[in-house]
């Protein structure tokens, strides 16, 4: 298929398996392939796959089951919603790992000890709100923004504030995380915040860069293997973390 503009990637690839739940004869309640079958036959990313078996959930054709997998919910072709301007969550935290990553090395330049003072409170906040299990990602959302006013640059603290709107505006985002019972990963994304708050505090700024590049991986990783519902032999190799060049 050509790759059409208006169109996002992951969208072209639900309508690909939209027309093949309708041309080849599924029924509903029939047992769907997996992502990783998906991924493997069509050699594309299993984040992507994930995103468009999101679209075809939220659109009625599939029907996902936590622990089971995915069934078709209906044999009958119907028109996909494909002019939605909806982002796939992988998407957005890799613009937000490219975009971040950057901030978080230059902020360490230009940090203050205002800055390390606000980003301090705004951690306490943050082990608080996991410690009370509230599902609150205020202080979350403050820790990255603070970073970016760290920078001085009004820019860039707007393109920051921009991402994390679309993500609490996102259908997307809301069902992927529909999909995932287990919020212990935030203790884990706690420390991810620390040890850049670390690298921030010594002004280290290729440091600061690679802790936010790595936690953000962590986040797409985590997401990625919790909101899993078919396949319990999760090829987690075939994601291994990897690291921006400068």
């Amino acid at each position: 298929m050509t790759s059409d503009g208006s169109k996002r990637r992951y969208q072209e690839i639900a309508e690909s398996l939209a027309r093949r739940i309708a041309e080849e004869g599924y029924r509903p309640g029939d047992k769907f392939p997996t992502e990783r079958q998906i991924s493997l036959e069509m050699g594309i990313s299993r984040s992507l796959v994930r995103e468009a078996f999101i679209m075809l959930e939220i659109e009625g054709y599939l029907d996902v089951r936590k622990g089971s997998g995915s069934y078709v919910a209906t044999g009958e072709k119907i028109s996909l919603n494909i002019q939605k301007s909806d982002f796939g969550p992988f998407e957005l935290l890799q613009a937000r790992q490219l975009l971040e990553s950057s901030i978080a090395g230059f902020a360490a330049s230009t940090i203050t000890k205002s800055d390390i003072i606000k980003l301090r409170e705004t951690l306490e906040l943050e082990r608080r709100a996991i410690e009370n299990g509230e599902e609150d990602y205020f202080a979350d959302r403050q820790f990255h923004l603070r970073i970016a006013e760290a920078t001085q640059n009004s820019v860039l603290v707007d393109h920051v504030e921009e991402l994390w709107k679309k993500r609490e505006n996102s259908p997307m985002w809301a069902r992927l995380h529909d999909r995932i019972f287990d919020l212990s990963y935030r203790t884990s994304w706690l420390d991810d915040h620390a040890a850049i708050l670390e690298a921030l505090r010594h002004r280290n700024a290729e440091q600061a860069r690679l802790a936010m590049w790595q936690h953000l991986e962590n986040v797409r990783l985590t997401l990625l293997e919790l909101s899993d519902v078919g396949d319990p032999e999760f090829d987690g190799y075939l994601y291994t973390p990897t690291v921006a060049s400068p």
